[in-house]
């Protein structure tokens, strides 16, 4: 088959959707020897690719994400490649297109939290934009040859509010990476980046979803029992980050929660290590992967009971109700208070890593497009 792939999303610049996309491609070409594909990338990121199977080609495609570009010019451009099969790694796959692709739906996060509280838009463009999405998911999922979704959870979702037929619907797990580490030591690295010990620590992006507003509410409590205890917050600052410094201000947190920013991958092993637990209170995901990153380096993690994490984490996590501070509060003073059952998690959590795979993902992957 000639099989194309959207890699608009590749690089950093994608987050995860770039990870999963990177991943996506590496350990195809490091597995399939049979079929020829055409990785189609945007200025900004094709010459960060460099295929390394000879059955790999790379396509400048300029067209943004969520553009009228996207919907009209991309369309045109595949054509002219005659497609076999075409994978879109998200839902945005144009209208226009009318060949056989397989489509991954990481997660149906907006159409859960409809909110201009997620966005810096007015409630008008807003509105247009929610609209957009909600034609395009429901073009995509219906002209699917298969669906792909990274969790038991999503597919049920999209069962239920598409209702899709199952058989449709695939599961192809992702899996969490070792960072580059840096040669600093962990003490120089906290000191840095102005972080002490013991604290909590939280990675990741600060919408809505991520319920990181109720986590300092919660925190209020919990200083008043455990005052030495810090809360860390990493993620680059933004309109969202911009908006908990605030509120760190109206609770009176100022010295004990701390926005380090965007911080270096290489230093995030340091972070993870010296943390005396990692918190995920977030309302929904798709897979989960920053506590499976957690993990990795060692931290026990507190997290919601919400969504898919229970699939994702197995016993490797202490749950809450991540809508009850109290019951927040509670977990997260249970193991502050007991050494042991820290170590129980961390444990665990080196076990629950190794049942993922991105090598299995792309396996998983390949089989689908022959099937299709």
């Amino acid at each position: 088959m000639h099989i194309g792939i959207d890699a608009r999303f590749l690089g950093p610049g994608g987050k995860g959707l770039g990870r999963y996309t990177e991943k996506l491609i590496t350990n195809l070409e490091a597995t399939d020897r049979e079929n020829r594909y055409t990785i189609f990338l945007r200025p900004e990121n094709i010459d960060t690719y460099h295929p390394k199977n000879p059955r790999f080609a790379k396509v400048l495609a300029p067209y943004r994400w969520y553009s009228w570009q996207e919907q009209i010019g991309f369309p045109r451009l595949l054509a002219k490649y005659h497609l076999d099969l075409m994978h879109f790694p998200h839902f945005n796959v144009p209208i226009l297109y009318r060949r056989p692709f397989i489509v991954t739906i990481h997660d149906l996060i907006i159409t859960h939290f409809p909110t201009v509280r997620a966005t810096r838009l007015g409630p008008v463009m807003y509105y247009f934009k929610r609209l957009g999405y909600t034609v395009a998911i429901r073009s995509a999922v219906r002209r699917a040859k298969k669906i792909i979704t990274v969790s038991e959870y999503v597919k049920n979702e999209l069962h239920d509010y598409f209702h899709l037929a199952k058989e449709s619907i695939a599961v192809t797990y992702e899996a969490a990476d070792a960072f580059p580490e840096s040669p600093d030591a962990p003490e120089q690295i906290l000191r840095r980046l102005k972080v002490q010990s013991p604290y909590l620590l939280y990675v990741g992006n600060a919408y809505p979803h991520k319920n990181l507003e109720l986590l300092l509410e919660a925190f209020v409590e919990l200083h008043r029992q455990r005052p030495e205890v810090k809360l860390v917050l990493v993620g680059k600052m933004d309109y969202f980050y911009n908006r908990l410094i605030a509120l760190r201000q109206a609770l009176k947190l100022d010295d004990v929660v701390i926005f380090p920013g965007y911080v270096a991958d290489a230093d995030l092993p340091a972070l993870y290590r010296q943390a005396l637990l990692y918190v995920f209170p977030s309302l929904s995901e798709g897979f989960g992967l920053p506590p499976l990153e957690a993990m990795q380096y060692g931290a026990p993690v507190a997290c919601s009971a919400y969504s898919c994490l229970p699939e994702i984490l197995g016993q490797s996590a202490a749950y809450f109700d991540p809508k009850n501070k109290h019951a927040i509060v509670q977990v997260l003073l249970d193991l502050i208070q007991h050494e042991e059952k820290r170590a129980v998690l961390r444990q665990r959590g080196f076990e629950q890593v190794k049942r993922y795979s991105w090598k299995s993902m792309a396996e998983q992957t390949l089989a689908y497009y022959r099937e299709s």
